[in-house]
């Protein structure tokens, strides 16, 4: 038995409800995707997971997933190449820009984690949908943490253009869970855990403890939402009796555009079940 099912067993449904009239977890998934505004979607991402976690919402999946979520009106979403460099320097604008840069990933990973969800969740089951729905309301969190952080230094999210590549990935895994585990969780959140200690010196260097602990924060969640992936991914292969690492190598090779980028953080990865078995050698 689930965690959620434990939880729904000592809560019951709603007076007046059976689990024939609950709401499905698919549909409320979608109305948070189609949700644009940023303070709203954080608040509707952690409903919907507190609200699967208590057992009120089926496990029903009869609400297609949209092709793309609804976002503000800003940032203005530019392409890689016509992004402008940060510099590395210590000045205002320059903190500024990494805090933003670091929101605009916090808030499509709410959109990829209840994608996952609710895309997947269909067919990978309970537990699946447990832990992407956690890992939407742990985004929602750190995007909230990091907006406020902009505005205590006199910016907000949606001040400067974003990276407008970040859903693509989602888009060309769109028809296969392995490969989407395989790319979001294992590769994309992976690389947050090579490079959010320099970023914790570099703001520690700066005097900023509060800012060091809101990248703490993040780095412990996203060692946890990696592990999750790589659980998932693992168990695939196992059920098909394919190697991971060779499977995900060969997903990489067909889903993920420019080579891995060292130096790696092999304990954190370690500690999400990402060995180096996987990833040894693939360095650009």
């Amino acid at each position: 038995m689930t965690v959620r099912e434990v939880t729904s067993t000592l809560q019951g449904p709603s007076a007046g409800e059976d689990d024939a009239s609950l709401p499905g977890v698919s549909s409320a998934i979608v109305t948070v995707l189609l949700t644009a505004d940023p303070q709203e979607k954080v608040m509707a991402a952690r409903d919907v997971a507190r609200r699967w976690r208590l057992g009120r919402l089926a496990f029903t999946f009869d609400t297609p997933m949209p092709d793309r979520p609804a976002w503000p009106s800003e940032p203005a979403l530019l392409p890689p190449a016509q992004m402008p460099r940060r510099g590395k320097g210590g000045s205002d604008r320059t903190r500024i820009a990494m805090w933003h840069s670091l929101a605009h990933i916090g808030f499509v990973a709410i959109d990829l984690a209840l994608d996952m969800a609710g895309r997947f969740g269909a067919e990978m089951g309970e537990e699946f949908v447990s832990d992407f729905l956690a890992v939407a309301a742990d985004e929602a969190m750190h995007f909230a943490l990091l907006d406020r952080k902009l505005r205590r230094m006199g910016s907000h999210y949606g001040a400067l253009p974003a990276h407008a590549g970040l859903w693509e990935t989602a888009e060309r895994t769109a028809h296969d869970v392995a490969a989407r585990l395989a790319i979001v969780p294992m590769v994309l959140e992976a690389r947050g855990l090579d490079v959010t200690p320099a970023m914790i010196a570099r703001v520690q260097s700066q005097g900023d403890k509060k800012g060091a602990r809101i990248l703490k924060r993040i780095l412990d969640d996203e060692i946890r939402h990696v592990g999750f992936g790589t659980k998932h991914f693992v168990a695939i292969c196992c059920d098909e009796r394919i190697s991971p690492q060779k499977r995900w190598k060969s997903l990489l090779k067909t889903y993920f555009r420019g080579g891995l980028k060292g130096p790696f953080n092999d304990s954190a990865r370690l500690a999400a079940g990402l060995s180096q078995d996987f990833y040894a050698g693939l360095a650009s």
